[in-house]
């Protein structure tokens, strides 16, 4: 398993689009790995097809999207027709990889599989894993979902802007925070730091006393 922070781990694997070292792949851009069940499974099918049309937007925030399925590139292959039909994707070329893992090597390695969901030889399937990785190859997020509940992609979204954003200025992103959205003032930035490093800092009163919870535009 990878914990936050840690250096994701490189791998080498087979794509509908041929085979890829995963850090060469990423190369200085962000990068998000997904994880699904199985081929032609229908909560799958929908994300897929989900995040095809989303791709302009992750395009847009610089973030390279590959998937992963424990299955065969040919199964690949067969199973994005159905997605693109689906998705109403009229695109001739699908605009991600998709990993085959029909051996789970992967899916082990990461921490994906769902004891509880099994394919229909009796083995685990991966569990509907999300990774964010930054450009030097650390990861920033990972979120486990159960194989039986569909991600949501615009939370996803969400957390990438919150990512870029709080790497760049010192604040911090607050509960429902969407992009314009006000933002905190991180923890360790001092009194006189937040002074000068934002025009307007609006300081909440609580009980406590305390002047932790301190509000500011978000800097663009």
């Amino acid at each position: 398993m990878v914990l936050l922070g840690e250096t994701f781990p490189n791998f080498t694997a087979e794509t509908q689009n041929g085979k890829i070292n995963f850090h060469d792949w990423l190369g200085d851009s962000w990068g998000i790995l997904f994880s699904h069940p199985h081929d032609f499974t229908p909560v799958c099918t929908t994300e897929l097809a989900k995040v095809a049309k989303l791709m302009p937007e992750f395009n847009r925030l610089g973030i390279k999207v590959i998937a992963l399925s424990c299955n065969s590139v040919d199964s690949h292959h067969k199973w994005i027709e159905d997605i693109k039909s689906y998705g109403e994707i009229t695109d001739e070329e699908f605009p991600y990889p998709i990993i085959e893992d029909e051996s789970r090597r992967l899916a082990t390695m990461l921490g994906m599989l769902d004891p509880a969901e099994l394919d229909s030889q009796g083995l685990p399937v991966s569990a509907r894993a999300v990774f964010i990785i930054d450009p030097s190859k650390k990861m920033r997020l990972s979120i486990l979902y159960p194989a039986t509940t569909g991600r949501n992609f615009d939370e996803i979204l969400r957390v990438i802007e919150s990512l870029h954003l709080t790497d760049k200025f010192k604040v911090a992103t607050p509960v429902d925070w969407k992009k314009g959205e006000e933002v905190m003032v991180q923890p360790s930035v001092t009194e006189n730091e937040a002074k000068e490093l934002f025009p307007t800092v609006k300081t909440v009163n609580l009980p406590s006393g305390k002047t932790y919870l301190r509000i500011v535009s978000q800097p663009t």
